[in-house]
């Protein structure tokens, strides 16, 4: 209801402007709402002076318009009844023999002084300013919102943090463009006020002489003071607005008030104060001028210099004694060991020696590389990834950095910072001197060159990688790897509360009635395990709901859930309009597998004999062998019933093994056998 009474008040403010524009009002009405106008004026340029931040007046730009028209109609109204009756009300004649002394030059001089130092000087120095800081304000979101993606990274900030932050940068973006134009609204006012004054002052001797028979000079005396009058009651306050779209342009301090940093900054420095006193006291003692004022006023400022400098050594001695109070009191209190119990799901730790390339003032670039990770991964495989922390450790040697998932070391890897590795993709026959070295994402043998022997390296065909891109790959090869155990039961929530947002009717069929957060985090991990995009979460929540209530079995729901995914899958591993080499699994082998599954409540596993195992992976050794030879991935077919337990009994020997059924295949696929696993 507040609101709603606001908004009537706004409306009203502006349906006041426009009446006046078009209805005469009387000269008490015209007083009641000059007044309404100064207090308005005041209102504004203490509220400018004391908030804390810009955003806290969001709305300035369209105050300076309402402020605008209700004045400009002000002078409309005013203007009418000079003409009209002689007699504009209380307000304008008191403006005109007070404010201007009842004397015509005084009063045109008065008025012509506070429209230069209200149009040359305040606006014109706000309307730079605003300007200006727009400007750089856009020039500067890049890099303010990288700095904001840099903090979410490193752990500084959580995301909630990170999303109000760059709402504000926008919100500041919006607000120092609209500043740039609205201060236009003001520097026209000043110039219409001018005008009106010269067209006010002409049309009264006019009517005073012809209309209402009055002598030259008569007419003159009276209507050029009622116009002065009216032009300093609408330029006064006019003014006050000016200089509060000076002081929010202008104003440094976003989290203090005003007044106390002003005073602080300016006469917080007793010397200075000491050295102003004896000036002002060597100025009234050897010179002409009145000692009695400068003398006094020199005293006064050495006392005052002397105040502020006990006052500072008082503040010191509080603060040494509070520093000293609050490490007695940290010392003395039990040791908060929850925060310990914190564990990070992804963190990257570096030696002293990799530091700079995570310094963003030192021209590191590996903060965005992290935050390009995260999206590309999100895009790539549909989850999102969690917060990856990055920490130096001076235990690491240098140049060694080391990747661990949920506080375990996963892997590790050691750069040379000022050099580059190049590695020989396999046809380059001509030799580069260099340190031999490994690949650590992929194990592949590679060479650290110089810069100076980089274009050399790459001339002849050699892959050359900086060090921000080794451990960024790395770092990406490893979330890739180890993202199923990364998903949590929240996570899961958080994709389902997305999906629900577009389709609420699958998600209340599904969750929790067919099945529970659970389930459906198992099946996803169970696709990501695999490297299957889990994006198309609509899909796969669509197959669940379709066969959830025959089965709740995850591994059984998970292939239903890759056969709907089919199109998928065979994009991924089978390249259109080209012919896939691939081995396939003797039908005899699969029934034997199918023979050796054992059903229990915790799920179904094989029972194999070792020495058929071991027979079974020399097969497959052999057979992908083949594929290896041909420069083609290790792909293995299988009929749907056998894949899951085929792929469980590889994946210890084999982790990067394919094994893909029939029914995850596109029908426009074109296959070719190069083999077939026996037992």
């Amino acid at each position: 209801m507040q609101m709603k009474k606001a908004d009537i008040g706004v409306a009203l403010y502006l349906l006041c402007a426009i009446i006046m524009l078009i209805v005469p009002i009387s000269s008490t009405l015209l007083d009641i709402l000059l007044a309404l106008n100064i207090s308005l004026a005041f209102t504004i340029m203490f509220t400018s002076m004391f908030t804390k931040e810009v955003l806290d007046l969001s709305f300035y730009p369209t105050i300076l318009l309402f402020t605008t028209i209700f004045r400009i109609s002000l002078n409309v109204s005013s203007t009418r009844l000079i003409l009209s009756t002689g007699n504009p009300g209380n307000v304008v004649a008191t403006f005109g023999n007070f404010v201007g002394g009842g004397d015509i030059v005084i009063g045109v001089v008065v008025f012509i002084i506070l429209i230069i130092v209200q149009f040359v000087v305040i606006n014109k120095g706000s309307e730079r300013v605003a300007e200006v800081t727009a400007r750089f304000t856009l020039d500067a979101m890049p890099g303010k919102q990288m700095a904001i993606d840099a903090d979410l990274n490193t752990g500084a900030i959580t995301d909630a943090e990170a999303k109000e932050q760059r709402d504000k940068l926008q919100q500041e973006a919006n607000f120092f463009g609209s500043m740039d134009g609205a201060v236009k609204y003001v520097k026209g006012d000043a110039s219409a006020g001018l005008i009106i004054t010269g067209v006010n002052i002409i049309g009264g001797i006019i009517m005073g002489v012809v209309r209402q028979k009055m002598d030259i000079n008569a007419a003159i005396d009276k209507y050029v003071i009622l116009t002065i009058g009216d032009g300093l009651v609408s330029q006064i306050p006019s003014l006050l607005i000016s200089l509060s779209t000076g002081i929010l342009v202008t104003k440094g301090s976003k989290e203090a008030d005003f007044g106390t940093v002003l005073v602080g900054q300016l006469f917080g420095m007793p010397k200075v104060l000491y050295m102003v006193g004896a000036v002002l006291a060597f100025l009234g003692i050897v010179t002409p001028l009145n000692p009695l004022i400068f003398v006094v006023m020199g005293v006064l400022f050495i006392i005052s210099g002397r105040i502020i400098a006990n006052t500072i050594e008082v503040a010191k001695i509080e603060a040494e004694t509070e520093e000293d109070e609050d490490i007695g009191d940290e010392i003395r209190k039990p040791e908060n060991v929850t925060s310990l119990l914190q564990v990070d799901p992804i963190e990257l730790e570096f030696g002293y020696g990799i530091i700079p390339l995570a310094d963003v003032n030192q021209g590191g670039d590996l903060l965005d590389r992290v935050v390009m990770i995260r999206r590309q991964i999100a895009l790539e495989l549909g989850t999102v990834v969690p917060i990856i922390r990055l920490r130096d450790n001076i235990q690491l040697n240098p140049n060694q950095y080391i990747i661990k998932i949920k506080g375990i070391q996963v892997s590790e890897g050691e750069i040379l910072f000022d050099h580059y590795m190049a590695m020989n993709p396999g046809f380059v026959e001509e030799e580069i001197s260099g340190i031999p070295t490994f690949e650590p994402s992929f194990h592949l043998p590679a060479i650290w060159i110089t810069e100076s022997q980089r274009e050399r390296a790459e001339s002849v065909g050699y892959t050359v990688v900086d060090p921000p891109s080794i451990i960024a790959t790395h770092l990406t090869e490893i979330i890739r790897q180890y993202l199923a155990d990364l998903l949590t039961r929240q996570d899961v929530q958080n994709l389902v509360n997305n999906v629900k947002e577009s389709n609420p009717s699958l998600v209340e069929e599904l969750v929790p009635k067919l099945l529970g957060l659970g389930d459906i985090q198992k099946v996803l991990q169970n696709l990501l395990k695999e490297g299957i995009s889990v994006r198309d979460l609509v899909t796969i929540f669509e197959t669940l709901a379709d066969h959830a209530a025959a089965t709740r079995d995850t591994d059984i729901l998970t292939e239903y859930v890759r056969q709907s995914l089919k199109r998928a899958i065979s994009n991924k591993y089978f390249p259109m309009n080209e012919t896939t080499s691939v081995v396939t699994l003797d039908p005899s082998l699969e029934q034997e597998i199918m023979g050796s599954v054992k059903q229990t409540e915790q799920g179904a596993y094989l029972t194999l004999e070792p020495e058929k195992t071991k027979s079974i992976m020399s097969s497959v050794e052999s057979e992908i062998g083949k594929l290896e030879k041909l420069g083609k991935n290790p792909i293995v077919i299988t009929s749907p019933i056998v894949r899951m337990y085929f792929k469980r009994l590889t994946e210890d020997y084999y982790k990067d093994l394919v094994v893909v059924s029939y029914n995850e295949i596109d029908s426009n696929v074109e296959l070719q056998s190069v083999g077939m696993v026996t037992a």
